[in-house]
Parts: structure tokens; C-alpha cells; sequence
């Protein structure tokens, strides 16, 4: 038995009105990597997604679990609480994932795999060039001023600041300080890995492929593109103040496995 076999891990998928999305999602998920425990975190979706959950649940009896909460209130409260859940049991390793498809299941053995010798694995679109699938210019334009914009902001080192397919060892969760997290939107895949990278842990980032959803509605608009301005800002300004009063963070290690790209300590130089 292999050291990825023995891990007991677990993939947390928020969702909210992804009904047309959900069945096919497990089903990719469960033939891509079998013994990966799935957790749906639905905020109540009004398109019946919490009930299609249950369903799912039902026929994958100990594998698939599903967490209800009362009402919408952005993607990192969904993470935290599903983080929560997850880590009040035995889990060695976490995975998160959209729930719209874009994120491909087929990418997890890779993920499990690099994780052996990481504390935090991130899935980049950017890696290996552009590798997103059916976005528009200005979607593609956005994202990638936006990981511009976090690496000029928080010198992260990433090719994908901004991604949300990620996979964590539970001591790495257990150290960023969950009870700690400002963001409620797309600001928390920044400030979660940002507060990783602060503390010196081992990130590594292999390349996926990013698919634009098929069914369903964009979650991304100009109010979250405004809150993620301002958020990130905030995320510098509060480890900033934080600075002054704390010693500086342990360097990051350096990481060599094969199609990752490792990153040191925080480093004054932009990567392209």
C-alpha cells in the first residue's frame, strides 16, 4: 500500500444552486480517486441542490456527506465551516473544489501525490502558460491582472494567486488560524494561502486545466471584483500591523517533484 493510499482524505465542495452539476461532479470524483470522502457544504440553495446532495449521500453511505447551513453567506464561510466539519475528525488530507465542474476530478491523484511532500498543494492555471478553457478576453484579462495585482500587493510567488483547487495536510489547516479569517468571497483563496506562505510551510503549484462551467450562472460579478480589491489590501495592511509586533516568519522550504513548481520565502521579485 502506497503512502497516498494510507492518508484518509476528504474533498470539501461548496455549493449553491448546483443541482444540474452535483451528480456528475461525485460520479468523476468517486471514479477518479475512490477512496476520497466527499463533503458538500450547500448554503441552502433554493434550486434544490441541499436535497440532490442528500440523495447522493444516501447511495454513498460512509463516503459522500453532506453539511446544511441556514443561508448564503459567501464562499469562505462556506470553506471555514466545511474545514471545521472535516477536521473535527481524523483526516489527514483536505481538498477543495468548485462544484460547477470547472475544477477536473481527474487532476485529485496528481494533487494526493504532490501532497506527500507538501504542506499545501495549488492546482494553477497558469503554470505551463494559459490552460483555461471557453473564458471570453476580458474574463481571461481580469484573472490575470488579478493574480498581477495580489503579487505586487503580497509578494506571493504564484503563477495563480487566485485559484481555488487546493490541497492542504490537516496541520496545515490546523496552523493558518481558521477562527482568524476576514473573507467572506473570492478574497479567501488569496488570504488562505497567503497566511501559509507567511508561515514558512512547504506550497507547491502543478498545473490543471481550467473549464468554464456548462450549466448554471457565474458566481463572479463587479461587486466581487470590488470587495477582492479592497480585501486583498486589507490582507497586506492587517499582516503588516501584525509584523511590527511579532517576529518574521521561517523561510519556506524548497520543494523538487516532478511537474510542480516550488516556491521559497517571500521574495521582492514578481514571477511572470
Amino acid at each position: 500500500m502506497n503512502g497516498v493510499e494510507k492518508m484518509k482524505a476528504i474533498v470539501v465542495v461548496p455549493t449553491y444552486n448546483e443541482r444540474q452539476n452535483l451528480e456528475h461532479l461525485v460520479a468523476r470524483i468517486r471514479q477518479a480517486a475512490p477512496g476520497l470522502h466527499i463533503l458538500i457544504v450547500d448554503d441552502n440553495s433554493p434550486d434544490g441542490t441541499g436535497w440532490i446532495a442528500d440523495h447522493l449521500s444516501r447511495q454513498n453511505p460512509g463516503a459522500v456527506f453532506v453539511l446544511h447551513r441556514q443561508k448564503k453567506e459567501g464562499l469562505g464561510r462556506a470553506y471555514v465551516a466545511g474545514f471545521d466539519w472535516v477536521l473535527q475528525d481524523s483526516y489527514d488530507v483536505v481538498v477543495q473544489m468548485d462544484g460547477d465542474l470547472s475544477h477536473d476530478p481527474a487532476y485529485l491523484p496528481m494533487m494526493l501525490a504532490a501532497i506527500q511532500d507538501c504542506d499545501l498543494v495549488l492546482g494553477s492555471r497558469y503554470l505551463r502558460g494559459i490552460a483555461v478553457v471557453n473564458w471570453d478576453f476580458k474574463r481571461l484579462l481580469l484573472s490575470k491582472l488579478a493574480t498581477k495585482y495580489v503579487q505586487l500587493v503580497t509578494r506571493l510567488p504564484f503563477t495563480d494567486a487566485t485559484g481555488g483547487f487546493k490541497c492542504w495536510r490537516r496541520r496545515t489547516l490546523e496552523s493558518v488560524g481558521l477562527e482568524e479569517i476576514f473573507s467572506d468571497g473570492y478574497v479567501f483563496q488569496i488570504e488562505m494561502s497567503y497566511k501559509a506562505h507567511r508561515q514558512g510551510l512547504r506550497i507547491a503549484e502543478v498545473p490543471i486545466v481550467f473549464y468554464e462551467r456548462d450549466f448554471g450562472r457565474s458566481k463572479m460579478n463587479w461587486r466581487i471584483i470590488w470587495e477582492a480589491f479592497w480585501g486583498v489590501l486589507r490582507l497586506k495592511l492587517a499582516h503588516s500591523w501584525r509584523s511590527t509586533r511579532s517576529a518574521p516568519p521561517l523561510p519556506a522550504s524548497l520543494l523538487r517533484l516532478p511537474a510542480a513548481r516550488r516556491h521559497a520565502s517571500p521574495s521582492p521579485g514578481l514571477p511572470l
